[in-house]
């Protein structure tokens, strides 16, 4: 069995339109908040970027929360970078500030060296770090070096290869004919 991770190499671009230039891309950055107190209710923004005009942005984390409620204020005021990439992945944090990620270059496979002579066949488990939507088709001819037509011949898998996933999944490699 062949351990495959897929993980992000940097935060992806969001999919958003600006309002300034009408770009729609942006980026988080550094990964900034910006936390504003009105008496005892608190605003918390994960503030973006546009890639074409450089106008910031602002995405709402929490809208006019009570500040007893609000449990990571102090990693809010620090700019936690696990906490900007915990708020960036949720897909109800996207679904409810209307945009999407663009995972073009933001994410690598990581396999194991090869066996010089591999027992065919050979199970391969790939598992994600990050939710990376990637094509499984996709993924195997880039790691494997082989066709997608050949994968049709050579790979058994009980999930479809031509659908987006970023959940854990595996598939048996069968020889070369």
């Amino acid at each position: 069995m062949l351990p495959w991770n897929v993980r992000r190499t940097r935060l992806p671009l969001l999919t958003l339109r600006c309002v300034g230039c009408g770009a729609a891309s942006a980026t988080t950055g550094e990964g900034r908040f910006r936390v504003n107190a009105n008496g005892k209710l608190l605003d918390v923004w994960l503030l973006v970027r546009c890639v074409s005009c450089d106008r910031t942005g602002k995405l709402t984390v929490h809208e006019r929360a009570p500040a007893r409620s609000v449990a990571d204020l102090q990693a809010y005021e620090n700019n936690d970078c696990e906490l900007v990439a915990r708020w960036l992945l949720d897909p109800l944090f996207a679904r409810r500030n209307r945009f999407s990620l663009d995972w073009t270059d933001a994410w690598r496979l990581v396999t194991p060296p090869e066996p010089p002579d591999p027992c065919w066949p050979v199970k391969v488990e790939v598992s994600f770090a990050d939710p990376v939507p990637v094509r499984p088709d996709r993924l195997i001819a880039q790691a494997l070096g082989i066709s997608r037509a050949e994968i049709d011949r050579r790979i058994k898998s009980e999930i479809s290869l031509v659908r987006r996933i970023n959940t854990d999944f595996s598939f048996i490699v069968l020889p070369a004919d």
